[in-house]
C-alpha cells in the first residue's frame, strides 16, 4: 500500500503542475484557456525532438522547453484572446478561440511528427531504482517530484513576493484600477500566459519522460483531470491546485490498491461530485467578485 501511495504522490505532482497553468490564467484574468492541453502536448514533443535530434542534456532541456512554452503562451494571448478584449462575449469567445488555437497546434504536431508516438532515446535518462524505507522509487520519479515542487513553490513565491506578482494580484482584483495606478495590464496579461504555458510545457515533458513516449492525445488524457483538480482545489487558488493534484494522485493510488485499476478513471469525477455537493467553492476556494 505504501508503494502505491508513493506512486500516487509522483502522479499527483504532475497533475498539480499541469493544473496550476489553468488556475493561474483563470485566477488572474478569468480566462478559461482550453489550449493549455495542446501546449502541454507540444512541450512533450519539443522535448523529445531536442533529446533525439540535438542530444540536448536533460538539465538544459527543461529551460529550453519552458522558454518555448512561454513563447507559445504569448502567441496564444496575442492571437486568441487580445483581439477579443472589450467584447460583451469576451470570455466565451476567448474560450472558443482557445479551442481553435489548440486544434491548430495539434494539427501542426501531426504534420511535423505524424500519427506514431514519439519516444525519448532509451539511454537518455539513467534507469536507476532506489529503495527508501521499503519503497521502490526510480530516479525519474524523484526528479519529477522535486522539479514539480520547486516550480510550484517558485510560482507561489513569485505571485506573493515580487513586483510582477503584486501586479498580477492587482489585475486580478480590478484591472481598471490597476491600470490607473500604473500597472501595465497588457504586459501582465502576456506574462501570465507565458508563465502558465511554460509550466504546462514542462509538465508535458515530465509526463512523457515517465511514460517513455508522447502521442497527440497526451494532453487530452490529462485535461479533464486538470479541470477536476482546479475545481477541487478552488478556482483561482494556486495552493488549492497543488494540494488537490496530490490528493487526486493519492486517491487514484488507493483505488488501484483496494478496488481495480478500471475504476481509476472515475476517481477524479467522484471526488469532484462530492466536493461540489459538500463545498461548492472547492477545498481552498473562496467566493470573490472581481471588479471591472
Amino acid at each position: 500500500m505504501l508503494q502505491q501511495l508513493a506512486n500516487g504522490v509522483f502522479a499527483g505532482s504532475i497533475y498539480a503542475l499541469f493544473a496550476i497553468g489553468f488556475t493561474l490564467v483563470f485566477g488572474i484574468l478569468r480566462h478559461l484557456n482550453l489550449a493549455h492541453a495542446a501546449i502541454f502536448t507540444g512541450g512533450a514533443f519539443v522535448g523529445i525532438e531536442l533529446a533525439t535530434r540535438f542530444d540536448v542534456p536533460i538539465w538544459l532541456l527543461f529551460p529550453i522547453v519552458a522558454g518555448a512554452g512561454a513563447l507559445a503562451g504569448v502567441l496564444l494571448e496575442r492571437t486568441a484572446f487580445r483581439p477579443l478584449s472589450g467584447r460583451d462575449d469576451e470570455h466565451f469567445a476567448g474560450l472558443i478561440s482557445s479551442v481553435a488555437f489548440g486544434g491548430l497546434l495539434i494539427a501542426l504536431l501531426h504534420a511535423r511528427y505524424g500519427t506514431e508516438p514519439q519516444s525519448f532515446p532509451s539511454s537518455y535518462f539513467p534507469n536507476r531504482l532506489y529503495e527508501i524505507a521499503g519503497l521502490r522509487v526510480t530516479l525519474m520519479q524523484l526528479v519529477t517530484l522535486g522539479l514539480a515542487l520547486v516550480l510550484m513553490l517558485g510560482l507561489a513565491w513569485l505571485v506573493s513576493k515580487t513586483p510582477l506578482g503584486r501586479a498580477m494580484r492587482a489585475v486580478a482584483e480590478n484591472p481598471t484600477a490597476a491600470k490607473v495606478v500604473g500597472v501595465n495590464v497588457t504586459r501582465v496579461t502576456a506574462g501570465t500566459y507565458a508563465l502558465s504555458s511554460a509550466l504546462g510545457s514542462v509538465a508535458g515533458v515530465l509526463l512523457a519522460l515517465n511514460l517513455g513516449q508522447a502521442n497527440r492525445g497526451l494532453g487530452a488524457s490529462i485535461e479533464l483531470i486538470g479541470f477536476a483538480v482546479i475545481i477541487l482545489g478552488g478556482l483561482g487558488s494556486l495552493w488549492g491546485a497543488m494540494a488537490a493534484g496530490l490528493i487526486l494522485g493519492l486517491a487514484e493510488a488507493l483505488t488501484v490498491t483496494y478496488f481495480d485499476s478500471t475504476w481509476r478513471g472515475m476517481v477524479a469525477f467522484a471526488l469532484l461530485f462530492a466536493v461540489l455537493v459538500i463545498r461548492p467553492k472547492g477545498l481552498f476556494g473562496h467566493v470573490k467578485v472581481r471588479e471591472v
